[in-house]
């Protein structure tokens, strides 16, 4: 049921981005606000971890970022972490990716 919730209400924000194409700003906040309200959900409001692991830079770090990108479009089985291909794009997947590995706060 939260599933379905979360998928519900990130169909509305999530927009069609093409690998080819710069991130747009106001599609580099949305996916900020993604960051800060459905990966912290599991992840930890800080991403330090909570139902899914820690987030942070420091724990990310040696892993690339089409690694990292991999992990958040095809979910990691026998887990929750959801495939999230269905509401993101190759290029969301590694700008999230590069933000957690820059260790910016959500």
């Amino acid at each position: 049921m939260i599933a379905t919730t979360i998928i519900a209400s990130l169909v509305s924000l999530v927009s069609q981005t093409y690998a080819d194409e710069p991130m747009k700003p106001q599609r580099a906040e949305e996916l900020e606000r993604l960051i800060r309200h459905d990966c912290g959900s599991c992840h930890g409001m800080t991403l330090k971890g909570g139902l899914g692991p820690d987030i942070r830079a420091q724990t990310l770090e040696g892993r690339s970022a089409d690694s990292i990108a991999e992990i958040i479009l095809e979910g990691v089985p026998g887990t929750p972490m959801p495939p999230w291909r269905p509401l993101l794009s190759q290029q969301d997947a590694i700008w999230i990716a590069n933000y957690l590995l820059r260790g910016e706060k959500p």
